[in-house]
């Protein structure tokens, strides 16, 4: 190759692949010095110029001035002087093309590597998806694009999955890291993060996506179970309905993403008595006792609802605590009566202080799914009811179950909430005992 041919060509590659002229250059005319002092035989280190202008390669051996080792570290303060002998050979363009080669294609893949690097970076806690490329031992391959792969470790692997060649999967970006060797991948990604149910839930709801639902704190044990809390931004809106969508179909969505794992939608609450007993759903909780000091909610429920309040291996509590950030201690109401604590709790059937779901009752005796409004016992949609309207329904609903099976019209007091119950949208019902006497009574 002709002189001026190797610095066009030099040129055209760097601007193709967005490398820097000079520094190609410099990295050349490195690469180049040990390939001639091999190649020519030389008895110290050569050095190598190439001409920005001309492209001409001239090829010096450094001879040392002095006595001193030239393989050996200069000594701090120490100068060192060579004399430069030209010794360069007839067919220096050709050496210089070939390691040019070399040279421009580890410098293409470093390019690459940094090009992906910046690009990723600022991506990081995105949601992205693609093909599985490979299934290993310790890690996953994904293929995120035509010559980008993504690396999903086993540690961010829930133990019940497993994946198989071209099975498209959508992951989590957890890390972007700048790597030197070519079969190492730059981006790390994850399916066991909760940031993963997070941005399923944006791309399945679009309020969560708009903000008018917040998602505001998720707890999960990958594969298994998480439990999410959301409240909403907009005054009368459902946020649990929201996220669960018409007959369960959002929700349902994310499941099937996540392969099966149960999700519990909780509605978050300002006031910790109600969003820790919120968090133990699907347990029906009766009192909460909340201890600021020690940052402790004493957790009350009936005896048929321990077990399913501590969840198996305790995963229900445990995913509760990790949800509100309370430390929570449940227990029955002997236990709780033994330890001297009823006199101290909150009830949860104080519906004027903690129930915050919409009290219309139809004529059909149907409870509104909605949450109240703010300093409201309705919702947007029943807004306008009033305490007779709501009496009356109530005394219709009761009179036609006396009708119907004999049954009493009172109810214990206090709250039972069922809530997303292996994926089913939130039902939470509320009995006043007083209030179904009332009714009773008008009937």
């Amino acid at each position: 190759m002709a002189e001026s041919g190797l610095m066009e060509a030099l040129r055209q590659i760097a601007q193709q692949y967005g490398i820097d002229e000079y520094e190609l250059l410099d990295r050349l005319e490195r690469d180049l010095a040990p390939v001639y002092e091999r190649v020519l035989k030389l008895e110290f280190h050569a050095k190598v110029i190439l001409d920005r202008e001309t492209g001409a390669i001239y090829v010096y051996e450094l001879v040392p001035i002095g006595d001193f080792d030239p393989d050996s570290e200069p000594e701090e303060g120490e100068v060192r002087e060579y004399e430069e002998r030209d010794v360069t050979p007839p067919e220096v363009s050709r050496i210089a093309a070939h390691q040019a080669k070399s040279v421009i294609n580890g410098m293409v893949r470093d390019a690459r590597r940094e090009k992906i690097f910046d690009d990723y970076v600022g991506r990081i806690g995105e949601l992205v998806s693609g093909p599985v490329q490979q299934a290993r031992g310790k890690f996953t391959i994904i293929k995120l694009d035509e010559n980008l792969e993504a690396e999903l470790p086993r540690r961010e692997t829930p133990a019940n999955e497993h994946y198989h060649f071209n099975e498209r999967l959508k992951v989590y970006i957890v890390d972007v890291r700048r790597v030197s060797k070519a079969n190492e991948s730059s981006i790390i990604v994850s399916r066991k993060h909760p940031g993963l149910v997070k941005r399923l839930f944006e791309v399945e709801v679009p309020e969560v996506y708009d903000g008018i639902v917040e998602i505001k704190s998720i707890a999960r044990e990958a594969g298994a179970r998480s439990k999410v809390a959301v409240s909403s931004r907009e005054p009368g809106l459902d946020p649990v309905g929201a996220c669960v969508g018409p007959g369960g179909s959002r929700v349902r969505n994310v499941v099937q993403d996540l392969r099966g794992e149960r999700i519990d939608i909780i509605a978050w609450d300002e006031r910790p008595e109600v969003f820790v007993g919120n968090a133990l759903a699907p347990a029906k909780v009766d009192r909460v006792l909340i201890d600021e000091a020690s940052h402790t909610a004493n957790i009350i429920v009936p005896a048929d609802q321990l077990s399913l309040a501590i969840g198996k291996e305790g995963q229900n509590a445990r995913l509760a605590a990790q949800l509100t950030g309370w430390r929570i201690d449940i227990k029955s109401a002997d236990m709780a009566r033994e330890a001297g604590l009823l006199e101290q709790t909150v009830s949860m059937d104080d519906l004027d202080e903690i129930d915050v779901m919409c009290q219309a009752t139809t004529a059909d005796g149907q409870r509104c799914r909605n949450h109240a409004r703010p300093g409201s016992r309705y919702c947007g949609v029943h807004a306008n009811w009033t305490e007779d309207a709501d009496v009356d329904a109530a005394a219709e609903t009761a009179g036609a179950a006396d009708a119907g099976d004999g049954a009493d019209g009172g109810a214990e007091a206090g709250v039972a909430a069922d809530v997303a119950v292996d994926g089913a949208p939130e039902v939470a019902e509320v009995a006043d005992a007083a209030g179904q006497e009332s009714a009773g009574a008008a009937s």
